[in-house]
């Protein structure tokens, strides 16, 4: 986590040796679940239109659903493992990244795996909207782009855990394997398409200038989460620096936002055709 304080030159999303936020407690820390879940099946139901098809392979990647000619692709995970990958397929194609933001966790506790559900809770931990921006500041590269639309549907959803350590080197006590997570709930869905789409999650009373400490105040949340929003709308393109009250940025919203030219797009049908020649000519 980055310290409260003001926002200087050197301020940069990557600290050493420390984790994102998202991965420092113990009821986000199974996140990294490697097989597909019954959540990741329900949201590629939710975003799949009628008759389109799921677990294509496009060129060397396998994309989650393929509606018509746009892909779409499901990510529990953080935006910065798929980054490189999104960043290939905008070159040809129009994609749509879907990232759920967790507001609200049905935790169900279970003796051993497969055994009896001993515990039931809510986590205490709660989500918004806003934790769209920890993911952005791993992918201020790809968003925004003219062929990319980021999807975050805000879902309530129910984790299985039983006792366990997994393949982890250092035990403790408490630790836990999850399971499976399913859908519970969808609250709503916010769709970015632009830099400036960012705006409506900024505070009605946003001064210009405005710093950081304007964006805590405004948001309700600490200064340090404040900093990293104001990162993500300056690399974003949606605010812009335009100086400085002692070692504080100041930054003004940028409300006409030019984006990245637009690729010329390939067909899903040329992809797999080429894919297929260069099989028979390897063959």
């Amino acid at each position: 986590m980055l310290s409260p304080g003001g926002e200087g030159d050197d301020f940069h999303p990557f600290p050493k040796k420390r984790a994102p936020v998202g991965q420092a407690s113990s009821e986000t820390a199974d996140d990294k679940i490697v097989m597909e879940t019954t959540l990741h099946q329900q949201l590629k139901e939710k975003f799949r239109e009628p008759g389109s098809e799921i677990e294509v392979k496009v060129g060397r990647y396998r994309i989650d659903v393929v509606n018509g000619q746009r892909l779409v692709e499901i990510q529990r995970s953080g935006l910065a493992a798929i980054r490189d990958k999104i960043q290939i397929l905008l070159k040809d194609f129009e994609v749509d990244v879907v990232k759920p933001l967790i507001v609200r966790k049905r935790l169900i506790k279970f003796d051993k795996e497969g055994g009896k559900i001993v515990d039931q809770r809510w986590s205490p931990r709660r989500g918004s909207i806003l934790d769209l921006f920890d993911e952005l500041l791993y992918f201020t590269r790809v968003f925004p782009h003219p062929n990319l639309r980021l999807i975050a549907p805000l879902i309530e959803i129910e984790e299985h855990r039983y006792p366990g350590h997994g393949k982890r080197r250092r035990r403790r006590k408490g630790d836990f394997e999850v399971k499976d997570r399913f859908l519970s709930k969808m609250h709503g869905v916010e769709t970015f398409q632009t830099a400036a789409d960012l705006h409506r999650l900024m505070p009605a009373d946003l001064p210009t200038p405005f710093d950081s400490a304007h964006l805590a105040t405004g948001l309700g949340i600490d200064r340090w989460i404040a900093q990293r929003i104001a990162y993500v709308l300056r690399h974003t393109g949606s605010a812009k620096l335009v100086g400085k009250k002692g070692n504080t940025n100041l930054f003004k919203l940028v409300r006409q936002v030019s984006g990245r030219r637009r690729s010329k797009k390939k067909t899903v049908a040329a992809s797999r055709k080429r894919a297929a020649a260069r099989k028979n000519s390897v063959a």
